[in-house]
């Protein structure tokens, strides 16, 4: 595999959070545009990885990079910088609700920048053709369904086309027809902009609809299943 670019690629490395450690000489890859799930029991270390992915947590020990990043080195003033090639989506939506969909993503924009409006209101119409809500536009996010809030989330996810999707239980709110509905827009997304995707769930109807590696958290490491 070491021929093939990594987008995401851990050596030896020591997570914790609170004083804990949770993983100890870890090694973990994956590829461009390469999907993987995530999976393993409540406290077993899946958001703690996932956070110390997006730069929430330090690094104890080893070494990592994640989308050309050193994990190892990153500072409070370099997270924003990664976290534009890390698209996240989370089970909670953290949406501007009395909004419109075209306002959330219009001002994700500019907080990462984007200082011209006519190219901010090209790529949003470009993620929102992507992910189906373009005749949801103009509607206030309260008045969407879960399943099409969570399709906004992984819109503004995507603006800013990013190297990998980092999504922590992203159909964990969602019944099961909206959540086989996401899956099918993840991969069309990921495909279509060769992004890597990263996604713990506890959804194992939703792994076998849709195949990709599957890891397990468990006693400290990571086992591919």
């Amino acid at each position: 595999m070491s021929s093939i670019p990594l987008v995401l690629d851990l050596k030896k490395v020591t997570i914790g959070q609170g004083g804990t450690e949770v993983f100890r000489d870890l090694d973990f890859s994956m590829a461009d545009a390469e999907m993987c799930y995530l999976i393993g029991k409540s406290g077993s270390g899946k958001s703690t990885l996932l956070k110390t992915l997006y730069g929430a947590l330090p690094m104890i020990s080893g070494s990592g990079q994640i989308a050309g990043y050193d994990l190892t080195k990153i500072d409070r003033k370099s997270i924003p910088m990664m976290r534009r090639k890390i698209g996240m989506v989370f089970q909670q939506f953290h949406l501007f609700e009395k909004w419109t969909v075209e306002q959330n993503l219009d001002y994700a924009l500019k907080a990462i920048e984007w200082k011209d409006a006519n190219l901010r209101s090209q790529r949003v119409d470009e993620v929102l053709t992507q992910t189906g809500l373009m005749d949801k536009k103009n509607s206030p996010v309260f008045r969407l369904s879960g399943g099409e809030q969570q399709k906004v989330v992984i819109g503004r996810a995507i603006l800013n086309k990013p190297e990998i999707i980092i999504a922590d239980e992203p159909t964990g709110n969602l019944d099961p027809e909206s959540s086989e509905e996401i899956m099918r827009m993840l991969y069309s997304v990921a495909s279509e902009n060769k992004t890597a995707i990263l996604l713990a769930t506890h959804d194992y109807m939703l792994i076998e609809k849709f195949p990709a590696r599957v890891f397990e958290c468990l006693n400290g490491g990571i086992v591919e299943k």
